[in-house]
């Protein structure tokens, strides 16, 4: 007979938690399942979908990337583009989030377990106050698109090629897509709108704007807010700010050069002012957003095509709705570097000293995505007839999940579909997420230490 404390420790066993990295993935791929079967109804589009343009699709607007194999706003009917945003809105606050909201509707407690699941999503370190924390992020989100939403239906609703109807609608998505820098938008296909999204000074500043506070953070954000009444900003934020301020001035003048002073430069010609909205625009979406400011956009010089992979592969602040290695690990990385260049024992910033361990983990993450990067691309030149620049600049753009290609996307085989797929969805979670996921480490104390020895290094 088993004793009573066999029997519940039997029991724990059976119930042993879920790990929060494999919810995130186990979660994901769920939802991915149910996007993929709604898009399969006959409600859902204007034709049926074929699995693969489904799945595609599903998990295209649930890592809020913006590839896509179909034309939204032709072959999705009126409820297959309200799901599509829906998705898109999941993907980009995150499924725990959503999860969280559902269950405290139905009065149900989050557990530790749970609680530790969402601070993973969310990017945070710590699951302190995670619930309250969610309710805000919640609604600063609604109320951005909201405002987003708002000022593009003022703008649109001008606009004889659209109707009322469309301009509330489409307002309302695209400000969705953008804030959560997702890149699908409905002008594609739509009578009137022959090179996509508008490209107005106007339309390009709400959408800039929406794209730039989505990349921020959910943390940078709530700094920013708070900061009226604490007049102090975290580390984090103090990085954030200076990596992405960088990065949007110096991608904005290295796309102006390349495409205003090149001769085949698609900004040759144009007035001063434009190129330069143009040119930031274009620095800010490229990093995960995958909007395009200009028209011909698959005629872009090679520098600004090596330019828009560097951008797209570092991507946006961690805990953002974008994806990439991340600011943080972009700056932590080179504050690491330029630490060792000065001599320095630890990375130290800002009278601060980084953790080795964070520093390990931002280490972990670019080797990890530059493996990534390598072996699909070197898939995808193998199984479509088509240049490695094409090849590279698809799969980093669905690594990012930003969204933008240079045309290759309709090119895609199943297989390159597949690849695609599977470059979004490790994307959207993180390397270290997926990896730690599938290996499923322990966390036992190690019992041995061996001695050290030298390898060369340079």
């Amino acid at each position: 007979m088993i004793a009573p404390l066999e029997r519940r420790s039997l029991k724990r066993l059976r119930h042993k938690p879920v790990p929060p990295p494999l919810r995130l993935v186990g979660g994901l791929a769920f939802l991915i399942a149910i996007g993929t079967g709604l898009l399969l109804l006959p409600i859902s589009g204007t034709r049926q979908l074929t699995l693969m343009e489904a799945l595609f699709t599903a998990t295209s607007a649930l890592s809020v990337t913006g590839l896509s194999v179909i034309t939204s706003v032709r072959d999705l009917s009126l409820w297959g583009q309200i799901l599509l945003m829906l998705l898109i809105q999941i993907g980009g606050v995150g499924f725990m989030v959503v999860a969280v909201i559902v269950f405290r509707l139905l009065g149900r407690r989050i557990s530790f377990t749970d609680r530790i699941a969402l601070s993973d999503s969310l990017g945070l370190l710590s699951p302190a106050a995670i619930v309250t924390l969610t309710r805000r992020v919640l609604i600063t989100v609604i109320t951005i698109e909201l405002i987003g939403a708002f000022l593009l239906y003022i703008h649109w609703r001008t606009d004889p090629r659209l109707s009322e109807g469309q301009a509330f609608f489409f307002a309302l998505f695209h400000a969705v897509s953008a804030f959560c820098n997702a890149g699908f938008d409905l002008f594609t296909g739509t009578p009137g709108f022959n090179d996509g999204i508008p490209r107005d000074s106007v339309t390009l500043f709400v959408l800039g704007g929406l794209i730039f506070l989505g990349g921020l953070g959910i943390p940078v954000v709530a700094d920013l807010i708070a900061y009226p009444n604490e007049r102090r900003l975290s580390l984090h934020t103090r990085i954030t700010l200076l990596v992405v301020s960088i990065l949007v001035v110096g991608g904005a003048v290295g796309l102006w050069l390349g495409e205003a002073f090149d001769k085949d430069g698609a900004l040759v010609g144009q007035p001063l002012d434009r190129q330069i909205i143009v040119a930031v625009f274009q620095s800010v979406s490229a990093r995960t957003a995958g909007f395009t400011g200009i028209a011909n956009f698959e005629q872009l010089t090679p520098a600004s095509q090596l330019l828009l992979i560097a951008l797209m592969f570092i991507g946006c602040a961690p805990a953002s709705m974008g994806g990439g290695i991340t600011t943080g690990t972009f700056a932590v990385l080179s504050i690491s570097l330029w630490s060792y260049a000065r001599g320095l024992p630890t990375a130290q910033f800002g009278g601060r000293t980084l953790a080795t361990g964070m520093v390990r983990r931002a280490a972990a993450v670019l080797t990890i995505s530059l493996f990534v990067v390598l072996v699909a691309s070197w898939l995808l030149v193998m199984t479509h007839d088509t240049t490695l620049d094409r090849a590279v600049f698809e799969v980093v753009s669905a690594f990012a999940t930003c969204g933008l290609t240079l045309g290759f996307t309709d090119e895609l085989n199943t297989f390159g579909q597949l690849v695609i797929i599977a470059v979004m969805f490790w994307g959207r979670l993180g390397a270290l997420t997926i990896i730690i996921a599938l290996a499923r480490q322990s966390a036992a104390p190690q019992v041995v230490t061996y001695p050290e020895e030298q390898i060369l290094i340079g």
